[in-house]
């Protein structure tokens, strides 16, 4: 075999699990954003299902998963060509161009995307969730849900096809998640002391914003990875100046979001909320995420800068309009800089097609809210997702971990 090509298959496979291991690295990310967003007698439960969702994501998609989203399809359906993760590539297989990195590599760099779906579910229904209804629905969406619509675009099925762009998976991954996300809140309702008699929202202040602030720079950091690793390879003077510019493209989309929700916060509120920063940053990455490399780093910058200003109308209107209680802003993040995202392609890549990219924002979107709206009905008849009011007032760590995160803390709400 040519020297050159056994360097660059090696290149390629070690950059994927590289980038793959940045992306398992937004886990710590989730888990401690999430972890300062909620009240500090929630936290070690919070924590619980994120180390334990990630853990789930990676036996499901290892079992199931991968072998739905890419053994093969007929469009619409798959075929299971493999089950588990197939056969390894062949020296031949590599010499012959047909295979440029390894197989198991790509089972990494894949799951760690599924894991993150899921994380998103987590912040949204937080404190007064059942943990082990959370687990049971993390069984189902990283094994089956996700998958199949993964199948339908990455994996090569009719949105694919017909023309849907996702890079990185502004609809795949995040509107995947939000979906979800929205289908458990509505089922199981807002938290206990969250809206007064007359439908006023109140505010339910997270325990620990420098932890919240870590947990964003984390995820921030992970998201080189999760769009960089995107591009698949890295070998050629082309892959390469491309990583580059998927990685200024993310860095500046981030940092357009933050500040335009902040501007948007201080005009709004007449404060500079860090919060709404916080989800300004984010709401940047994930609008970024679905064409992080077709367009110029000012481009982005609007790209982000538009999803930050996207999130801070949105988590106003579900908060006091339609009286959706996502604690952590994970809907609206996710959901609706999801779709802003996956519509922004359009502008930057002359290849998409806005048709596509709306039929594709619909079926993922359906598919996912559809059935995660009936996992959590069959969850809630067979063991109920929702701590009973005692318990939630105690706080979940009490009656769900038996551990405190903050034990010489006496919170006074």
């Amino acid at each position: 075999m040519d020297t050159i090509v056994e360097t660059n298959y090696a290149i390629d496979t070690f950059y994927f699990l590289v980038m793959g291991v940045l992306v398992m690295f937004m886990a710590c990310g989730f888990s401690m954003l999430e972890a300062g967003m909620v009240r500090a007698r929630n936290t070690a439960e919070i924590l619980t299902k994120n180390v334990t969702l990630y853990s789930i994501a990676c036996i499901m998609y290892l079992i199931i998963g991968y072998a739905i989203m890419y053994g093969g399809t007929d469009g619409w359906l798959p075929t299971f060509d493999y089950f588990g993760l197939g056969d390894e590539h062949t020296a031949e297989a590599v010499a012959s161009g047909d295979a440029y990195y390894s197989l198991r590599s790509d089972y990494f760099f894949q799951v760690v995307f599924v894991a993150t779906a899921m994380s998103i579910v987590s912040g949204a229904v937080a404190e007064r969730m059942k943990l082990w209804a959370f687990l049971a629905f993390a069984v189902v969406m990283t094994g089956v849900i996700y998958p199949i619509q993964g199948m339908w675009t990455w994996g090569g099925g009719f949105l694919s096809e017909g023309g849907y762009l996702d890079f990185a998976g502004s609809g795949i991954v995040h509107l995947a998640g939000a979906a979800a996300a929205l289908a458990g809140v509505m089922v199981l309702g807002a938290r206990k002391g969250k809206y007064s008699a007359d439908g006023r929202p109140q505010a339910l202040p997270g325990c620990n914003m420098p932890l919240a602030t870590l947990g964003m720079f984390i995820l921030w950091f992970g998201w080189f990875g999760f769009n960089g690793g995107s591009q698949l390879q890295l070998s050629t003077i082309e892959n390469a100046n491309a990583v580059a510019q998927v990685f200024v493209n993310t860095n500046i989309a981030a940092a357009g979001g933050l500040v335009a929700a902040l501007i948007l916060a201080k005009v709004w509120f007449g404060k500079a909320d860090l919060t709404m920063a916080l989800n300004g940053a984010l709401a940047g990455l994930v609008s970024i995420t679905a064409e992080p490399l077709a367009g110029t780093a000012m481009e982005s910058v609007v790209i982000g800068a538009i999803g930050g200003i996207l999130v801070v109308g949105s988590i106003v209107l579900l908060d006091r309009v339609l009286k959706i209680d996502d604690p952590v802003g994970a809907i609206s993040v996710h959901g609706v800089c999801g779709i802003w995202g996956v519509i922004a392609v359009i502008f930057t890549n002359e290849d998409a097609s806005f048709l596509w990219q709306i039929i594709g924002i619909l079926a993922i979107f359906a598919w996912v809210f559809v059935t995660s709206l009936i996992v959590w009905f069959i969850l809630k008849a067979i063991m109920g997702i929702r701590v009973s009011e005692e318990e939630e007032a105690a706080g979940v760590d009490q009656s769900e971990t038996g551990i405190e995160a903050y034990p010489e803390f006496v919170p006074s709400n």
